[in-house]
């Protein structure tokens, strides 16, 4: 399979045993990425401490990964489709593996706030590649098995994440502090791109379409314009051009429309596919994984302040606490996937909703009756419900989104579907200084701070609760059954999806 040659013309997939080399690479790279989204929360108290960062600072260092990995998620796949896959995805790993030096060696908040940017530009450059890579490697037969190995990836990083970061941050290794959260990405880069480089065959969309720059510009400046107000303005006191700003976000994405609309026109090649929003039960699931990310951008970050601020534990003790929440969202995406949506359709993931809310009310219940001298297994009960809930919405989402997209645009949408969620992620850390910082006074004695984060941290919950109840209310316009998976189809039907996603951008779902 050359660059430029089509996936379709290719010799068969199967009769190239590198195949299964090139999946371990691209799944360590996409577990590297999972990992390291995760990981960095449960330190950052630490960062706080040893940089001295402002909670400005702390929201950029998730939030800037966030919004850089949203802004360049649909680019990046499209990259990839004009000059190759391979190609794009040692850029972005060698990238990322760079970047995440960057931040081990950051000599102030600011460095490492733009090294993380910087990162998440990287991913965006790397994750698109993951599933374009599989589509080009792997026969439809064998996607199944292959799709499974990620669902347990996902569920790997889910619950390695926090432990790791929580290891490393505890050990004050050379005494480095934290910085080995970052520098643990070196060792693990620079063998993916070695092996990477000998392994992974390249691949092209037979027919490419070309990059919309003007579209590039309009979403990300359209983002920043939103969420750098909401990031910042607690802290300067929410100016007057902090709200102008903010409105012009909503000018920049009209122009954005408008400018598609003629783009689609014209020759073919938008940036965002608008035609897909007029498919009812994909329009739904993209506010569904706008709200969804809103809601877990919030909880993620308040949570480990809560914990660790507030409640004074130390960054192991909190990964701990976690690990019931993960187990249980890997061993429900399994069951829902394998068992429930097939006999219960679209009413699995409402019931997700409707259990991970019930479990927001309980964390609140039980942060109000123990206050300060809550233990880590009596959140173990919320967490679990919490988790099962989430299970049971993460695994399904996307199929269920997707189901009545043309297959002809099964790629885009893929992408779509991926940038929505990093965009609510990223919308949530910002609204973290409304919902949670805006309870609490900005100069509070000693005493008085453990306190005041239980408090904010039960305020920030009530709005998940919101959150959830009104994604059940969205998924009513999802369709009431998923579509068939692609290895029940005919061997007419599996061709057809080869071929939409050789001509589009999958993304990895995060």
């Amino acid at each position: 399979m050359t660059s430029s040659s089509s996936t379709l013309a290719s010799p068969r997939p199967e009769a190239d045993r590198r195949r299964w080399f090139a999946l371990a690479i691209v799944m360590t790279a996409a577990f590297m990425d999972l990992v390291d989204v995760t990981i960095v929360n449960v330190a950052i108290p630490s960062i706080q401490r040893d940089e001295g960062a402002s909670f400005s600072h702390i929201q950029w260092i998730t939030a800037g990964y966030a919004l850089a990995f949203a802004a360049g998620l649909i680019t990046g796949g499209r990259l990839g489709d004009i000059y190759g896959r391979k190609r794009l995805f040692l850029i972005g790993i060698g990238g990322f593996t760079l970047a995440s030096a960057l931040c081990g060696f950051a000599v102030n908040p600011d460095m490492l706030v733009a090294s993380r940017i910087l990162q998440g530009a990287m991913a965006a450059l790397m994750v698109p590649q993951v599933l374009s890579i599989v589509h080009a490697t792997f026969p439809a037969h064998e996607r199944g098995k292959v799709f499974g190995m990620f669902g347990a990836i996902v569920g790997l990083g889910a619950v390695s994440g926090p432990i790791l970061g929580a290891l490393l941050t505890e050990w004050n290794l050379f005494g480095l502090e934290w910085r080995p959260i970052f520098l643990i990405n070196l060792p693990v880069g620079i063998a993916g791109l070695i092996l990477g480089r000998k392994f992974i065959t390249e691949s092209k969309a037979p027919h490419a379409l070309k990059l919309d720059l003007v579209g590039v510009v309009l979403v990300t400046l359209g983002l920043l314009m939103l969420l750098y107000p909401l990031t910042r303005g607690r802290e300067l006191g929410w100016p007057t051009w902090g709200y102008i700003v903010m409105a012009g976000a909503l000018v920049v994405f009209a122009a954005l429309v408008a400018y598609e609309k003629r783009k689609a026109a014209r020759d073919g090649s938008p940036l965002v596919e608008l035609s897909l929003f007029k498919v009812k039960s994909f329009a739904a699931g993209i506010a569904v994984q706008t709200v969804f990310g809103v809601g877990l951008g919030i909880f993620f970050l308040v949570w480990t302040l809560y914990m660790q601020v507030g409640l004074g534990w130390t960054a192991l003790r909190a990964g701990l606490t976690g690990v019931p929440f993960s187990i249980a969202v890997s061993a429900a995406a399994g069951m829902s996937v394998q068992m429930l949506v097939p006999r219960f359709g679209r009413k699995v993931l409402q019931a997700g909703a409707l259990i991970m809310a019930a479990g927001v009310l309980i964390y609140i219940w039980e942060a109000e009756r123990y206050g300060m001298s809550i233990a880590s297994w009596q959140m173990a009960l919320p967490l679990v419900v919490m988790g099962a809930g989430m299970g049971l919405i993460v695994a399904p989402l996307t199929d269920a989104i997707l189901s009545e997209v043309p297959r002809e645009h099964s790629g885009s949408a893929s992408g779509l579907i991926n940038t929505v969620q990093q965009m609510g992620n990223a919308l949530g850390l910002g609204l973290v200084s409304v919902v949670f910082f805006g309870s609490m006074s900005d100069h509070l004695p000693g005493p008085e701070v453990g306190p005041a984060f239980v408090d904010a941290f039960q305020n920030a919950l009530i709005w998940v609760a919101v959150v959830m109840t009104a994604i059940f209310l969205l998924m009513f316009a999802l369709p009431k059954r998923p579509a068939q998976h692609v290895e029940g189809a005919s061997g007419e039907e599996q061709e057809g999806v080869r071929a939409a996603a050789s001509e589009n951008e999958p993304v990895l779902m995060r």
